[in-house]
């Protein structure tokens, strides 16, 4: 039996003398059902003392929460917001004392006073037997539920706060996925691969059993079958520009020792309620680690990573009467992608790769979101963790996806050890892009829009620097 294990059936155990208890303790009435009975059982839980009655409630409240509409679980969540904020008379009381007397004794009762209820609530929900699985399901629902009720946007901070701790890099367990591991683990990475789908079986063995192929996950203790995130790495012996290269059923394959470049062309997050709380840069510092630990000889780290925005982009530059990023010659060759067919034409397709590829460029390098961050998520996320803008692929992934998504335009982000703290300071610190030279001078300059579009870029970013928020979200991803 595993320590995880044993640990888990002793929780289940004390929970269930819980039960026990709290079912015999005497009670004035009989709780009501519904919300109102859920407040009563999270007051409880909150003023409770006992860890056998604590994780009997913790475990009865989730349970009855599983059970809610969608409607039921929206009141529940309000309900947080309303009912389980800070103690607002504690807090008045203790910003008073703070401004009288600055001590570090008022500093400290201020932060307590301070914080919601709700946080102290969660954590004792985490107690319950799979609680931490359960609360993860539940912010996945927050998530959905927010986007037509802001005030929940506090609650989901709450949650967020208490899961960077609780999922904290310390907490993590790196461990490698290959034809061996179980195979309940195994269909977990064929549904949750988020980048190139896995198909069947077979299609699974061919990405986990060759020499040259390897496979890694993050796992938590409290969800030791169940990974956060994964990575798949191929290793080859040249940066790959083409999807076909890593994952065609015909590809020669190649012994490990024989390969030089680790390329990582998927990365997928595996859970929806830890979205914004981030894995993936652990993730591939971790993995590379491991890689050149057993492979002495690799010395290229590269991803060959989708674009997952380039196409309602483009398509957005196509509508606008007044685009600064194309020209009417531009207009004119991307009107082909129109057709599906296109890449089938050597014509056309040469003709969109003559407009496409410049567009792109410009795209990484100068377009921007409102809050003055690279527009593409998975860029915002390989340049946040170091990496270079190394190349831009066309026609890369011809996958109905990646078309519909970038029109099969893939990247290639370089990890060079040495340089990864100074790229990622330049971005972060100056929000500047580090790109190759290759893919600098696809930036035309030959054209007035792009002129005035680049003239524009540093009054957007001044513009901007007033309504920056402070969040994280983009994982993400």
């Amino acid at each position: 039996m595993t320590g995880t294990t044993y640990f888990r059936d002793m929780v289940q155990t004390i929970t269930e003398r819980g039960r026990k208890l709290w079912a015999f303790a005497p009670r004035a009435e009989r709780l009501p059902s519904g919300i109102l009975g859920l407040e009563r059982l999270c007051e409880m839980l909150l003023s409770s003392r006992g860890e056998a009655s604590g994780m009997a409630l913790a475990a009865e409240i989730l349970q009855q929460w599983s059970r809610l509409s969608e409607d039921e679980q929206r009141d529940f969540m309000l309900l947080l917001f309303e009912k389980f904020g800070p103690d607002s008379k504690r807090l008045d009381a203790a910003i008073e004392t703070y401004r009288a007397e600055r001590t570090s004794r008022a500093v400290l009762e201020l932060h307590q006073a301070a914080e919601p209820r709700r946080q102290e609530l969660i954590r004792r929900l985490n107690l319950a037997p799979s609680g931490i699985s359960t609360l993860v399901s539940m912010r996945e629902q927050l998530l959905r539920l927010k986007t037509d009720t802001p005030d929940l946007e506090t609650v989901d901070a709450d949650f967020a706060h208490l899961f960077a701790s609780w999922f904290n890099r310390g907490f993590l367990i790196l461990r490698p996925i290959d034809w061996s591991t179980p195979a309940h683990i195994l269909e977990k990475i064929i549904r949750y691969e988020a980048v190139h789908e896995i198909g069947n079986w077979d299609e699974l063995r061919r990405r986990l059993a060759p020499a040259d192929r390897r496979c890694f996950a993050f796992f938590h203790p409290q969800l030791s079958d169940d990974p956060l995130i994964f990575v798949e790495v191929a290793l080859t012996r040249t940066i790959p520009e083409n999807i076909s290269d890593v994952l065609g059923e015909t590809r020669a394959p190649i012994q490990a020792q024989d390969a030089r470049t680790a390329v990582f062309y998927s990365i997928s997050n595996c859970q929806a309620g830890l979205r914004g709380i981030s894995f993936g840069n652990f993730l591939i510092k971790q993995v590379v680690e491991d890689l050149r630990r057993d492979l002495p000889k690799l010395d290229t780290f590269v991803t060959l990573s989708p674009v997952p925005g380039f196409a309602s982009w483009l398509a957005h530059q196509r509508r606008s009467g007044h685009s600064t990023v194309l020209s009417t010659e531009d207009q004119a060759a991307l009107g082909a992608l129109d057709d599906a067919e296109w890449p089938n034409d050597p014509a056309r397709s040469a003709a969109v790769k003559t407009a496409l590829m410049p567009a792109a460029a410009w795209y990484f390098l100068q377009g921007r979101s409102k809050d003055g961050r690279p527009i593409d998520p998975v860029a915002r996320f390989h340049l946040g963790n170091g990496a270079r803008l190394e190349r831009m692929n066309f026609l890369a992934d011809g996958s109905s996806r990646a078309m519909r998504q970038a029109h099969g335009l893939m990247v290639n982000y370089l990890y060079k050890l040495d340089d990864i703290e100074t790229n990622h300071e330049a971005f972060a610190q100056r929000n500047e892009i580090v790109a190759a030279p290759a893919v600098k001078k696809l930036l035309r300059s030959d054209k007035p829009g792009r002129r005035l579009a680049r003239a524009k870029e540093p009054n957007m970013k001044d513009n901007q620097s007033d309504k920056n928020k402070a969040n994280s979200k983009e994982l993400d991803s």
